[in-house]
C-alpha cells in the first residue's frame, strides 16, 4: 500500500458496512505514519457508515497500544461517543475513550454517556459499555462503587455475553479492591 493512499480510500474497501475490509491496512498505515491519525479520526464523521465504522474499529485497535495518539482529538471522541447512534462506533468508542487520560469532568461525561449505552438494544454495545465503565473506574476510583453495583445488576439480568463479562470484571475489580490502599 503506498503511503500516499488516503486513509478514507483504504477504509472504503468492504462488501457491507460491518465488514472490516482493509481496516488492518489503515491501522498499519497510521502506525507507520502517526501524523495521519487525524485523517483516521476525520473518517469517523464520514457519510458512508462503512467508512465511519471501520475508522472506529481502527482507532479502537490503535488505542490498545497507542492511546496517546488520539489525545489531540479527545474532545471530539467524547462528543461523538455521546452523539453517535451507529452501533459499531458506539462499541469501539466505548472501548477506546477510557484508554485516554481523562480529567474528572471528562470522566463524568463519558460515564453518563456509557450509562445510557446500557439501555441500548445491542448486547455488544451494552457489554462494551460495562467494560468501559470498569476501565474508567481504574482511572477514577470514586466510580468503583457505582460500577460494581452495575456489574452485579447486569451480571444477574443481562444477556449471556453481559453476564459473562460482568463475572470476569467483578473478579478483577473485587480483587483490586482487596489490594487498594485505604
Amino acid at each position: 500500500m503506498p503511503p500516499a493512499e488516503p486513509i478514507r480510500t483504504v477504509l472504503q474497501a468492504g462488501r457491507h458496512r460491518l465488514s472490516l475490509g482493509r481496516t488492518c491496512e489503515a491501522v498499519e498505515l497510521v502506525r507507520a505514519h502517526p501524523r495521519r491519525a487525524g485523517q483516521l479520526v476525520e473518517c469517523l464523521w464520514d457519510d458512508d457508515p462503512g467508512v465511519a465504522g471501520r475508522a472506529a474499529h481502527a482507532i479502537e485497535e490503535l488505542s490498545q497500544s497507542q492511546p496517546a495518539l488520539f489525545l489531540p482529538w479527545k474532545a471530539e471522541l467524547l462528543g461523538l461517543l455521546s452523539e453517535t447512534t451507529q452501533n459499531k462506533q458506539r462499541w469501539c468508542l466505548a472501548l477506546c475513550v477510557p484508554r485516554l487520560s481523562l480529567n474528572e469532568t471528562e470522566c463524568q461525561r463519558a460515564t453518563s454517556t456509557l450509562e445510557t449505552y446500557l439501555e441500548d438494544s445491542s448486547s455488544i454495545v451494552k457489554t462494551c459499555a460495562l467494560q468501559a465503565l470498569a476501565d474508567l473506574s481504574h482511572q477514577h476510583p470514586p466510580l468503583r462503587p457505582i460500577v460494581l453495583d452495575l456489574l452485579r445488576l447486569h451480571g444477574r439480568s443481562g444477556t449471556p455475553a453481559m453476564r459473562a463479562r460482568c463475572r470476569i470484571l467483578l473478579i478483577i475489580m473485587e480483587k483490586f479492591e482487596e489490594f487498594a490502599p485505604l
